[in-house]
């Protein structure tokens, strides 16, 4: 299936994996570009030396296009830029808006740059810029999102830019993508469902969680730093969301301490990431320190398996999925119902 982000990545479906922290490494990324999708490699709980090292992992397995996923915002963001362009990355995809100069310089050497946003003046800004592309999440969509519904969301970002526009938020199978193309976009990128494959290294008894949860266990909560954030319900939410302002700031503590010495970051250097983040709301502190240490409490569960402890982002879709296919599996079970769908609006309308 031919599309306008096909044609602008090089890849045989317009399916994207989406960068996912300690879920999409070179394994996952891998194996969705050899199943023909786009893969996206998450850096930002990588450091430098181990992203170059996981580019070149993924290229020794496979060598269908795939891209890297920065943090704008990073105080390193420009040495990465640097090591996907020797590295010859394809696509560079960013969670928040990049700069005007970041993108010319990707461009420049030939890098497609798609920003992911979340509200039409957001698109329109990084369009005018000079972004190829835009991934628009909606509400439905896993970890930081916003109030408005994909169905709503997506055809306003349509009608409002001229480069081609990827839905996400609440895609999980074919009739999803059909859907998002009769909207007018060019394709549908996926977290959750793939996140759960076979392919995905998120532990096996995370993975049950996730398959265990019905629509109504997938919650949004502010509880722990502040922004609206879709996830799971785990007991570490439910503790947050309960708790007083002492207890919710001894577990944040106890939880940062763990995140400082995996990090080696200071208490003073901490404090002051989790108060940029906080995005001119009023944060306690329990939510500054947990902001700063998000990164630990994904870890938590998606490499240590702590379910009962860590931070378990995941989009609505996670109450109707109900098995683990491998990348190749789902790829080609998405594009088969997607054209069984189109198939049968041709005979109806015929």
């Amino acid at each position: 299936m031919e599309t306008a982000l096909t044609r602008l990545v090089g890849v045989r479906h317009p399916i994207v994996q989406t960068g996912m922290g300690w879920v999409a490494g070179p394994r996952l990324v891998s194996a969705t570009a050899n199943a023909g999708a786009l893969g996206i490699l998450a850096s930002a709980t990588m450091d430098t030396d181990r992203l170059r090292e996981a580019i070149r992992e993924v290229k020794s397995r496979t060598g269908a296009p795939f891209g890297v996923n920065l943090r704008a915002d990073a105080a390193d963001a420009g040495d990465r830029v640097r090591i996907m362009i020797e590295e010859g990355v394809r696509v560079a995809s960013f969670a928040l808006a990049p700069s005007a100069e970041l993108i010319a310089e990707l461009k420049e050497a030939g890098v497609v740059v798609i920003p992911s946003i979340g509200a039409r003046r957001h698109a329109e800004k990084v369009a005018a810029w000079g972004a190829d592309a835009v991934i628009v999440q909606g509400g439905e969509g896993g970890g930081h999102t916003g109030e408005v519904a994909t169905t709503v969301l997506l055809p306003q970002v349509v009608d409002a830019v001229d480069i081609p526009v990827v839905a996400a938020g609440g895609f999980f199978d074919g009739r999803g993508l059909v859907a998002a193309l009769a909207y007018g976009a060019a394709g549908v990128a996926m977290g959750t469902r793939f996140l759960l494959t076979s392919d995905s290294t998120v532990p096996d008894a995370v993975k049950a969680a996730y398959l265990a949860a019905t629509v109504k266990d997938v919650t949004v909560t502010r509880a722990v730093d502040g922004l609206p954030h879709r996830m799971l319900r785990t007991e570490l939410v439910d503790a947050l969301e309960h708790s007083g302002r002492a207890r919710s700031l001894l577990q944040a503590i106890r939880r940062a301490a763990g995140f400082r010495r995996l990090s080696g970051l200071t208490w003073r250097r901490m404090i002051r990431d989790g108060l940029a983040m906080k995005h001119g709301k009023d944060l306690t502190w329990s939510q500054v320190l947990l902001a700063a240490n998000t990164p630990m409490l994904l870890k938590a569960s998606m490499v240590d398996g702590r379910t009962d402890l860590g931070v378990m982002a995941s989009g609505q879709v996670a109450g109707v999925i109900e098995d683990l296919p491998s990348c190749a599996e789902l790829v080609a079970r998405v594009m088969k119902e997607a054209e069984e769908v189109l198939w049968t609006l041709v005979r109806a309308d015929s």
